[in-house]
């Protein structure tokens, strides 16, 4: 089945993880700078500086807007893919020194994937730390510093 919206998306995710996927979203949302838009990307849900502020759009294919964050229900996990993260040291460390302290549970990640596979241990305080660090204008030069060629 394709899924077309945020809502579509959240309808098929599995009873006992709705609620925290939907809570988490708000978080985001809520938290989240001024001019990124949520939309359904790679089949997750994306939320992505529209080519209305960024006409170039993604390098890999311009005919997508630029991504920043995404997150998904997968099969184990929830996963929350931030790019900001993958592409500032900086961030980074912050987020790996600040998450012990907002969660007993270690750190499950990868270059850009934070993994939680207990939906009561995910720290939603600082997740929406995390989503206040990067506007769109500072993700727009990140990526263009690190990404474009």
């Amino acid at each position: 089945m394709k899924i077309n919206t945020p809502e579509e998306y959240i309808a098929q995710i599995p009873e006992d993880r709705k609620a925290v996927f939907q809570q988490l979203r708000d978080f985001i949302t809520t938290n989240l700078p001024a001019g990124f838009e949520e939309v359904i990307s790679y089949g997750m849900l994306g939320y992505v500086v529209p080519h209305s502020i960024y006409p170039s759009g993604y390098h890999c294919d311009s005919k997508l807007p630029l991504p920043f964050l995404a997150i998904a229900s997968q099969k184990n996990f929830i996963a929350v893919y931030h790019m900001g993260i993958y592409a500032d040291e900086k961030l980074l460390n912050w987020f790996v020194e600040e998450y012990p302290k907002h969660s007993t549970q270690k750190l499950d990640m990868g270059k850009s994937c934070i993994r939680f596979k207990k939906m009561e241990n995910i720290p939603m305080n600082l997740l929406a730390e995390l989503m206040k660090k990067m506007t769109v204008d500072q993700w727009i030069s990140l990526y263009e510093s690190k990404f474009k060629r």
